[in-house]
């Protein structure tokens, strides 16, 4: 497994996240709306709005995982939020960075990621990342990657509003 890197300026990138008041803070409908809406839409079992701290990537909302939190070193969206775009996984087991992580050799056993990095609107700095995960590999069509941009803008939106 290739750890998710961390970024060169992660101090204040930290300092954004920490800067939002999200962290640790209870579910809300209005990002729930956006999870259950967008594994519908394209038919994923897992969505996350993840945010990501010093060490782990927590989920102010999460549609088929039960964790809250999980390490950020394992973390895909760890990956994406380095992306200088839409960071794409068709097939885990066929990804070398990804094929022996934790989350695809066990539950849940994860074989598509897509996910876009969310940014602190006042720093622009990267501070969560809004995914699909799904547990057999997949291609994105144009549409696909669309309605996860469309998605990804609106989460942006919701964390902005936070701060």
């Amino acid at each position: 497994m290739t750890p998710a890197p961390i970024p060169e300026n992660e101090d204040q990138r930290l300092h954004a996240v920490h800067g939002l008041n999200i962290l640790n803070t209870s579910t809300e409908e209005r990002f729930d709306v956006l999870t259950k809406g967008i594994t519908e839409q394209l038919g994923v079992p897992i969505s996350t709005v993840s945010i990501l701290d010093k060490d782990r990537e927590w989920f102010k909302s999460c549609v088929g995982l039960d964790e809250k939190e999980g390490p950020r070193d394992a973390s895909f969206c760890g990956h994406a939020l380095v992306a200088s775009e839409m960071f794409i996984v068709e097939d885990t087991l066929l990804d070398p960075m990804f094929k022996d992580n934790p989350h695809v050799i066990g539950p849940p056993f994860i074989r598509f990621y897509a996910g876009m990095k969310l940014h602190d609107a006042k720093t622009y700095m990267p501070v969560g990342v809004f995914c699909i995960k799904d547990t057999k590999p997949r291609t994105m069509t144009m549409e696909d990657m669309d309605a996860l941009m469309q998605y990804a803008k609106k989460a942006e939106e919701e964390i902005n509003k936070t701060a």
